[in-house]
């Protein structure tokens, strides 16, 4: 099988799916890094795959080959290549929360992931199997291209499950992030975009470590992985040197983000799938000032965070403005965006699992799958007093 990688969330979350394949001597799997439609090759994606250990095959040779089956967590260029594809979200849902894709311009009409335009390539629907994490998208799917209904698949979200999974250990998470227990744990979580928070606000992990007092408060902050990946780690360091100096726990971004998700207090953040994440598990959110709202897709998932979030304001004190967001959360309210995320909760690997088999026409392994907690995070570039773990 081919596991196609134009960018390094979609090679994210792939490699989540693979897993589910680990131990079965009958599948070889390759991989590839698929080019942007101008034919630009994403930095970081190579690098990526090369840090997995994983077979790359050169893109120009893999859309000469046959193969049993093509995975990918992004449209991008897969029309190209010979296989049955299984195209799978790489974020919180099918459904993004922008209107119309930013390359597109601003004149272009609204479009998502479920057009016909994106699944049908020259009379052909591209992919054998679309795996969709709600019923409300098969809803959508029947309206905007109902000849890729019966290759459907309401799995639910892989991603969400090992978050839900990790939320009896979160202990163990703030003492990895040595978070003492008369300590809040502030998130700063940023898309990519430049009405991202940091994108809109890129002092504002500075401003909250000089502004809260260190007894009584950590920051730690997710940065997209495509920063990471158009920028480099070095770039990324550089641009958060003095905030990482004051004790900025800069989560890196392959793993430790969902960690630090569950060991958090509060959440400062926009309209990403990681917000959207930490909300459905019940963390409370603020939202930093942005000019997204006006690219937000009605009734979206986003849409729906942003409605129950604080609105933070930089021209008041943060640290007031966060105190009263933890005390008035009401974590009732994560069961509905919880319920937004997915409608088959805790079954994704196993209705994940049995898709790929089916289509690469092989009996599935009688091995059990359990969904497991992610792993104890670590930091990037931070003190190292600041990583001392309690091993009690």
């Amino acid at each position: 099988m081919l596991v196609v990688v134009p960018f390094l969330v979609a090679g994210i979350r792939l490699m989540e799916v693979l897993a589910l394949l680990e131990s079965d001597h009958r599948v070889a799997v390759m991989f590839t890094v698929a080019p942007a439609p101008n034919g630009a090759i994403c930095h970081g994606a190579e690098e990526f795959v090369r840090a997995q250990g994983g077979f790359l095959l050169p893109w120009q040779q893999a859309v000469q080959c046959e193969f049993d089956l093509v995975l990918a967590a992004s449209e991008t260029a897969v029309e190209q290549l010979h296989g049955r594809v299984m195209l799978l979200p790489h974020g919180a849902g099918v459904m993004t929360s922008r209107l119309r894709a930013r390359s597109a311009g601003p004149d272009a009409h609204p479009s998502h992931a479920l057009d016909r335009g994106t699944l049908v390539h020259r009379g052909r629907l591209v992919p054998a199997a679309l795996s969709l994490t709600h019923e409300h998208e098969l809803a959508v799917l029947r309206n905007s291209c109902p000849e890729a209904v019966p290759v459907a698949v309401v799995a639910g979200d892989i991603c969400f499950d090992r978050l839900v999974a990790s939320v009896p250990l979160r202990e163990r998470y703030r003492r990895a992030l040595n978070v003492g227990a008369d300590q809040r744990l502030v998130v700063v979580t940023s898309s990519w975009q430049p009405e991202s928070a940091l994108g809109s606000h890129p002092d504002l992990p500075e401003r909250l470590l000089r502004e809260l007092p260190s007894d009584g408060y950590r920051v730690a902050a997710i940065v997209h992985p495509n920063i990471w990946g158009v920028h480099g780690a070095w770039q990324v360091r550089a641009w958060l040197a003095d905030s990482l100096h004051a004790g900025l726990l800069l989560m890196p971004p392959q793993e430790g983000w969902r960690a630090a998700l569950v060991a958090a207090d509060v959440i400062v953040g926009d309209y990403g799938s990681v917000t959207s994440y930490g909300a459905a598990i019940g963390v409370p959110v603020m939202l930093a000032p942005s000019r997204q709202d006006r690219f937000l897709r009605p009734a979206s998932l986003a849409e729906s965070v942003s409605r129950e979030a604080v609105r933070l304001r930089l021209d008041n004190s943060l640290r007031g403005q966060l105190r009263e967001a933890m005390d008035r959360h009401c974590r009732d309210r994560q069961a509905h965006i919880a319920g937004l995320i997915t409608s088959r909760p805790g079954r994704a690997a196993g209705i994940l699992r049995r898709t790929m088999y089916r289509l690469l026409d092989l009996s599935e392994p009688g091995r059990a799958l359990t969904v497991r907690p992610v792993p104890l995070p670590t930091p990037v570039g931070a003190r190292v007093d600041l990583l001392q773990r309690d091993e009690g």
